[in-house]
């Protein structure tokens, strides 16, 4: 149902006004976990709505190039450090963060994590620390979307004109700027000539 309303959603920010999250209750379906639980067990219940994994399972997850190996940009990527939420996150403490998880699992010190090393870290007893960069959102926009706010607020039944929350008229008018964004560059494609690539010195007058 998602994808559906989604084709129809480019006229959502043209014609919804703003809501607030009081009027639908779809049900999030995300794990409920202890307050107390590590950060490894919020971030899947979080991250991904799933509350029974092993260590295997959270490697192969979140291994995004399915290579076999943790590369220091998949461990910050894992920990949110790519998304837009994360963005104003300075550089050394994200270099501190790399250096940090890289001494606790990379126990070779080759620069990368396989998933035997996970394993053992994890079998020994030990967890993925909280580094305080929060659950750690390492989606697209859409997985992002439809998992912190769709599975939340809407469900099968929801209507187009249902999506009058900030997050929805947020979420899709990006695509319409998108949308926008492709039509003008297949316009530009179709030219011969770009007038606006011409310096101005030499583009016809009158």
């Amino acid at each position: 149902m998602y994808s559906a309303i989604l084709v129809a959603a480019g006229l959502v920010c043209r014609v919804l006004a703003h809501g607030d999250h009081s009027d639908h209750s779809g049900g999030s379906q995300k794990p409920m976990v202890d307050e107390n639980a590590s950060w490894m067990t919020k971030h899947m219940a979080e991250e991904h709505h799933i509350s029974d994994f092993d260590a295997s399972s959270f490697f192969v997850l979140h291994d995004y190039d399915a290579d076999g190996h943790w590369e220091a940009e998949e461990i910050l990527r894992t920990y949110g450090l790519m998304d837009e939420s994360n963005k104003n996150v300075p550089q050394s403490r994200r270099d501190e963060i790399q250096r940090e998880l890289l001494q606790l699992l990379d126990t070779n010190k080759d620069g990368y994590v396989t998933r035997d090393e996970f394993v053992a870290f994890i079998e020994g007893g030990n967890t993925l620390p909280d580094v305080g960069m929060g659950p750690g959102h390492h989606g697209d926009d859409e997985y992002e979307y439809e998992i912190h706010h769709w599975e939340k607020y809407h469900d099968e039944n929801t209507r187009l004109e249902d999506l009058t929350h900030p997050e929805d008229i947020e979420h899709f008018k990006k695509h319409e700027m998108m949308e926008d964004e492709e039509e003008r560059l297949e316009m530009l494609n179709k030219m011969a000539i770009v007038e606006q690539n011409i310096p101005s010195k030499f583009r016809r007058s009158g």
